[in-house]
């Protein structure tokens, strides 16, 4: 279980995982464009969440973005649930999202994948088992695409664990790290990139929470990230958009990648917390001249629901 989070930290710390930048790399585009990223939205009937949901639709519609990307975790949940409620779930999504007046790229969290931690499981046999689910329903679990010159990569960090309660871990498997490098061969050395990923590839959270020396466990943060980050040292990585931990925060790495973990569309799972500061809301991207700048909207959502989070939750 991991710990909640009681605040938000936005911070700027310099990593030295890659190379830096090349001189002559950096490269400027004369399209300029918007895109919504809204990680962690954990639909369901309860707690008002899907006209919570739908809030944050008419919100992003207001601000006519060009596209929108999800970070998932899009309903509240099929890791437990029976076949018939993730069903249901996951029709109460498409209904919705359908409001959305521009694209929506979908990217995979825990929470849509049905089985996993079921009790008793669910039969690894069941058609729709696993990361199956959201591929028949919302598309596939990696893909990319281009915008405007610049170059977008969706991943699937997450992978099943070992049986234990929960039972995923965040790790990116080994069909995809071949091919997010196939996929990069497509590019020059110059195009911008930006990556979209549910479970982090880094983030501060857990040294602001417990101390610089705590190590995360492997539900929390993508444990081959580096593996996941090397094919990139030659490419012209912008930024990496992370989900999962509820938090905010930004870290940039050698002047070079920026990483942003966008916080949550549900804020506290659709509650409200006595101490919460982090308010249900989504990443604002806007794009000009080959760099980006990026704020945090608070789509004006309040449960008027006050209570901690249940023990028995998870991110």
């Amino acid at each position: 279980m991991m710990k909640r989070i009681t605040f938000v930290f936005i911070a700027f710390i310099l990593l030295t995982a890659c190379n830096s930048k090349k001189a002559g790399q950096e490269t400027t585009t004369g399209d300029s464009f918007s895109f919504v990223f809204m990680t962690d939205i954990h639909l369901k009937p309860e707690l008002k969440a899907a006209e919570g949901f739908r809030t944050a639709i008419r919100r992003v519609n207001a601000l006519k973005p060009d596209f929108v990307i999800t970070g998932g975790d899009l309903i509240d949940d099929a890791l437990a649930a029976s076949y018939g409620r993730a069903d249901s779930l996951y029709t109460l999504y498409k209904e919705l999202s359908e409001e959305f007046q521009m694209p929506v790229y979908n990217a995979m969290g825990n929470h849509d994948i049905f089985g996993y931690s079921s009790l008793p499981k669910v039969s690894r046999d069941h058609p729709e088992f696993g990361e199956r689910m959201f591929e028949k329903r919302i598309g596939k679990r990696y893909y990319s695409f281009d915008h405007k010159g610049w170059h977008f990569i969706v991943m699937d960090g997450i992978e099943e664990g070992d049986g234990t309660w929960g039972s995923y871990i965040g790790m990116v498997d080994q069909e995809q790290l071949d091919w997010i490098r196939e996929d990069l061969e497509n590019i020059d050395d110059e195009t911008p990139v930006i990556i979209s990923t549910h479970i982090p590839l880094v983030s501060i959270r857990p040294q602001i929470n417990n101390g610089p020396l705590y190590a995360e466990n492997h539900s929390a943060l993508v444990i081959n990230s580096t593996d996941v980050l090397a094919p990139f040292r030659h490419k012209n990585l912008k930024l990496v958009l992370q989900g999962h931990l509820h938090f905010l925060e930004e870290l940039n790495m050698l002047n070079r990648v920026r990483f942003i973990t966008g916080g949550a569309v549900c804020g506290s799972w659709w509650r409200t917390p006595d101490d919460a500061v982090l308010q249900e809301g989504f990443v604002l991207v806007k794009v000009k001249d080959g760099d980006f700048s990026w704020e945090y909207i608070d789509y004006g959502w309040e449960t008027g629901i006050v209570s901690g989070r249940p023990v028995n939750e998870t991110e």
